[in-house]
């Protein structure tokens, strides 16, 4: 008890102490974890409104493939994305890997067919009665899905929501394309990795409750907006 006492003591000491390594780790967390969000849901959202409202042939097949698409494993991707980026790879020119936009890349793999199947199901719950009263009014194609965005403004909230804590949780992908480089691409998630492997308890709680906290303010701010 005293030991997970102390370990905590010094996690907090820690957070406190502006140690710069620790606050680097958090700002490029944030901008991979943010800006990979920010393009999975553009991509997601608006090609999830599409398929979600209109009914097409080989509609079903498609949704198959994104819900299949929705549990890709992350370390696949990794491999995938390395394997592009590699210099022997097709896009291997660019010197994009162990960077963080690498990351970005591998990140939005990863979290758009998760955004593009939640976005299917909450339009699909509502286009068919969205769609009769916008016929109605006589409003066109672009004013109903106007319409049907803002009736599920709340449900595609949670959606990106849910994206955004398939991403900040990321960890085999991320460590794979961006290699886990000090000050240049370690990201929370594999740095708590790295100091437990290396019994740097202390180290890899701070983060974690950092990870904690980051994950209930950016919850806490979206709940915030959906009550405005």
């Amino acid at each position: 008890m005293t030991d997970i006492l102390n370990s905590f003591t010094e996690a907090f000491n820690l957070i406190f102490s502006l140690d710069r390594e620790i606050y680097g780790i958090i700002l490029l967390t944030l901008f991979v974890t943010v800006f990979s969000t920010i393009i999975s849901s553009v991509i997601g959202i608006s090609s999830g409104v599409v398929i979600g409202s209109k009914e097409f042939k080989g509609k079903k097949q498609l949704v198959r493939v994104v819900q299949t698409l929705m549990g890709l494993p992350p370390v696949v991707v990794g491999v995938l994305v390395y394997l592009m980026l590699s210099r022997k790879g097709p896009l291997g020119e660019l010197g994009l890997l162990f960077t963080a936009p690498a990351m970005v890349i591998a990140q939005v793999i990863i979290v758009t067919p998760i955004i593009m199947g939640l976005t299917i199901s909450a339009i699909k719950s509502k286009a068919e009665c969205i769609e009769e009263t916008c016929k109605g009014l006589g409003l066109g194609y672009i004013r109903t899905l106007a319409m049907l965005i803002l009736e599920c403004r709340y449900q595609l909230t949670s959606v990106v929501l849910a994206g955004y804590g398939r991403a900040i949780s990321e960890v085999g992908a991320v460590m794979l394309v961006g290699g886990n480089i000090q000050y240049h691409t370690r990201v929370i998630t594999t740095s708590i990795v790295l100091e437990t492997g290396k019994g740097n308890y202390d180290k890899g709680l701070a983060l974690g409750i950092i990870l904690l906290l980051i994950s209930f303010i950016i919850n806490w701010t979206m709940q915030r907006i959906q009550e405005v």
